[in-house]
């Protein structure tokens, strides 16, 4: 067998380490997108990305997601630029970066003179805040590793291949203290009594069965659920059906904790990610695609996310790598450029479970030490944040001592 890679990060000041060194350009209403990704743009290198939040009105949900985001352990530097007049609170998104030891700027356009001179500008900002990016990697433990899961585009093989290998991968890593999250409780509606059963109290089983119900009323009121139109395309009948294959990448390990957006978990083990918006529904659909919950994912941590797919998708992400994982062996002979591992080769080879699992430990490893994932190498970049707002989370929803 093929020894192990060893993991080395970028040590950052709060003690983290970071499988990435990204320099962020970070647009804080839509009125600054267009600046923001000539900036990138003109800077022309694979490690400057863009993100942002469009919004102008205040919502403490994304503020909170983009301080996360600006201290991620993948982040090394961080330009904000900012309109001027738009409500977004610049001055606690900047002293949250500023106070994570990484260097940071701020570009106000209407102080700029306007598009062109704010592009020059923020051209050289990049420049300079990277002369004082740490660059030397260090050696990384696995228990120094968060790492996110997904399902996008489920067909019928999803819960008998890609699912439960990944959850295969995730009991290797949570055996190994690092820390791994899964998501998401609309897509869980039907399992949430063996998700308490496997919870480290019954104090945060009670909690994981609340959010599951909150999910399954919160889309009762929209008036409609996570099962999409291509599931059944793919062959999935039913709802709960879905929810026990997007169950299944979650393995058999013991709960630790369920987590907000945003919240990073406090150490290793296995968190459930609530991304279902507390209270009355006021923002439409929990989340408007699969990349506002690798966002979420993100802001939680993750230094790269698994994401499994039977139908099909070509997206990656800005910050942490995305490692697609194909369910369905047709759809890997299709989109093979885009997929990273084939657990359809379960189906129609002499392949099982536990040997795609392993395979999918190993690409986690060998990504957390710099080799380029299929859509990182194909230069996806996707970045999405909107508004939500949520309850903190209480003492019983994390492990105890």
């Amino acid at each position: 067998m093929t020894p192990l890679p060893a993991i080395s990060g970028f040590l950052r000041p709060d003690g983290r380490k970071g499988i990435r060194n990204i320099t962020l350009v970070c647009y804080l209403v839509e009125c600054a997108h267009h600046v923001a990704r000539k900036i990138v743009d003109k800077a022309d290198q694979s490690d400057v990305h863009l993100i942002g939040f469009p919004g102008c009105f205040p919502n403490d949900y994304a503020l909170k997601q983009l301080q996360s985001i600006v201290s991620h352990p993948n982040v090394g530097a961080i330009l904000l630029v900012s309109l001027g007049c738009e409500g977004f609170n610049r001055e606690a998104l900047y002293d949250a970066a500023h106070r994570s030891g990484r260097p940071v700027d701020t570009l106000v356009i209407q102080q700029q003179g306007g598009t062109r001179s704010a592009i020059e500008s923020g051209i050289m900002r990049v420049q300079a805040l990277q002369q004082h990016i740490v660059v030397q990697r260090e050696p990384m433990a696995v228990s120094e590793l968060v790492i996110g899961t997904i399902c996008g585009g489920s067909d019928g093989t999803s819960g008998i291949t890609a699912n439960p290998a990944v959850g295969k991968s995730f009991d290797k890593l949570v055996a190994q203290q690092a820390t791994c999250i899964f998501e998401e409780t609309g897509e869980l509606i039907g399992c949430e009594q063996i998700m308490a059963e496997r919870a480290a109290t019954p104090e945060l089983g009670n909690i994981i069965t609340a959010a599951v119900d909150k999910a399954s009323n919160y889309y009762k009121v929209l008036g409609y659920g996570s099962f999409a139109p291509g599931n059944a395309e793919g062959g999935l009948t039913t709802q709960e059906e879905k929810s026990m294959g997007a169950y299944s990448k979650s393995g058999s390990s013991q709960i630790s904790g369920i987590i907000k957006p945003g919240d990073v978990p406090p150490r290793g083990g296995l968190y459930l990610l609530d991304v279902v918006p507390d209270g009355e529904p006021r923002f439409g659909f929990p989340n408007i695609s699969d990349n506002a919950e690798i966002v979420e994912m993100i802001a939680c941590g993750a230094h790269l996310i698994l994401f499994t797919t039977g139908r099909g998708s070509v997206v990656g992400s800005a910050i942490s790598p995305v490692i697609k994982v194909c369910a369905n062996p047709e759809t890997y002979r299709s989109l093979s450029e885009d997929m990273d591992i084939n657990a359809g080769r379960i189906l129609e080879e002499d392949t099982n479970i536990d040997e795609i699992g392993d395979e999918i430990y190993r690409a986690v490893l060998a990504v957390a030490n710099g080799e380029p994932t299929k859509s990182e190498a194909l230069g996806h970049q996707e970045f999405i944040l909107t508004y939500k707002t949520f309850e903190p989370i209480g003492p019983q929803c994390l492990p105890f001592g």
